[in-house]
């Protein structure tokens, strides 16, 4: 049996305003082009769908659109949970008819496992979406000590684990499924925290060790888990969604498995998404232009740190995002700005913050009105930033 994992689409973001549809298009393209080329059985998608429990409806036509083609092009069995960005009531509204294509639908956490038949094999799986404590329905003891309210939550997800997997076969091809964090994971700063105060944090010791393999959603990084007792994975997003991801390549997982095996498995890169650099421009605006011209990062999304002298016009800042309309983020950086703040404090403050300390430094400590710090702003921000 070849099972294609994949999750974290997050349809309908947006990057700092720029649509990401057509980078969905495109994957979802890639997407059909490897279930048919590696004859997939069975495509599982572990959670977070959409990016909001309220998404465009473009978004919404796009995946119902696409599931349904590749279900009925291929015949082949869809397993989906939801994930902490989705609406899970409205994430499976549709479940009932999509269950007569094959299509399965998880949008609140069960205790009852699926049992899926996949040519002459039969796959059971234990899957959990999601599992805050109100979609649970439980509620944890509140105490002083976030450790007392990890080890209540962790024992739960264990808990349910266990029961989703008991009346598992031998025989019979079986997995786990779950949109959680898993201690141990590598995140980055585009995952929407699940954790409250680490208190959301499950234990790789936790997830169950009567399955094959965990097929894992939320951290957007593919990686696996070594510490679980089992093969466990994270198959991470299709598309890079901040500037944090930046050099990372993104992927599917093919899983190819049988009863009483050792699963293999094989990362797929994918290439239909714009990729997202950081630009250094240490000698000011003339090197960009120089990038510009040499189509430098032409196809791609472009965060800028400008190291300036003087505040830009507005027809220079124009000028730079018609030129690359990739150019996201443009951040000033001024003289001996990092003699007053600190590099790591610096990429944290807004850039209205910045460009407030750098006004009261150059007029010897006056302090910029909101009307200057409001063009500033529209300067360095442009029509779409």
């Amino acid at each position: 049996m070849r099972m294609l994992h994949t999750a974290d689409w997050h349809l309908g973001r947006t990057l700092e305003g720029r649509s990401r549809l057509p980078e969905h298009i495109a994957f979802f393209e890639e997407l059909e082009t490897i279930i048919k080329d590696e004859k997939i059985d069975v495509l599982l998608m572990a959670g977070d769908v959409f990016d909001s429990v309220n998404p465009p409806a473009a978004a919404e036509e796009l995946f119902y659109d696409t599931i349904a083609s590749l279900s009925k092009k291929y015949n082949i069995p869809i397993i989906i949970i939801a994930g902490n960005h989705d609406h899970p009531e409205r994430l499976a509204a549709a479940r009932k008819m999509a269950r007569n294509q094959g299509i399965y639908i998880l949008g609140y956490p069960g205790k009852e496992s699926l049992t899926v038949p996949v040519k002459e094999e039969v796959l059971q799986i234990g899957a959990l979406p999601y599992p805050s404590e109100s979609r649970m329905q439980a509620v944890f003891t509140r105490s002083s000590e976030e450790q007392s309210l990890r080890n209540a939550y962790n024992d739960q997800i264990k808990n349910i684990f266990k029961q989703l997997t008991h009346s598992f076969k031998k025989e019979h091809v079986c997995i786990a499924m779950s949109h959680i964090f898993v201690a141990g994971g590598a995140s980055s700063d585009s995952e929407r925290p699940i954790e409250v105060g680490g208190a959301y944090t499950v234990s790789p010791y936790s997830l169950p060790d009567n399955v094959q393999y965990t097929a894992l959603g939320h951290l957007h990084r593919p990686q696996n888990i070594h510490q679980a007792k089992g093969m466990a994975r994270y198959s991470g997003s299709p598309l890079a969604f901040s500037f944090s991801e930046t050099g990372y390549s993104k992927s599917v997982t093919i899983v190819d498995i049988k009863a009483q095996h050792t699963p293999s498995i094989k990362e797929i890169p994918l290439s239909c998404g714009k990729p997202l650099v950081k630009w250094e421009a240490k000698n000011g605006i003339e090197e960009v232009h120089q990038w510009i011209n040499e189509k430098k990062d032409y196809n791609a999304w472009v965060e800028l740190n400008l190291h300036i002298t003087e505040t830009p016009s507005m027809e220079e800042i124009h000028h730079l995002r018609k030129a690359h309309e990739g150019i996201v983020n443009i951040y000033p950086v001024f003289p001996d700005m990092d003699n007053d703040i600190a590099l790591e404090k610096r990429k944290e403050l807004p850039i209205d913050e910045l460009f407030k300390k750098f006004y009261e430094r150059q007029t010897g400590g006056a302090m910029a009105d909101e009307k200057l710090v409001q063009l500033f702003m529209e300067l360095a921000e442009g029509e779409g930033g």
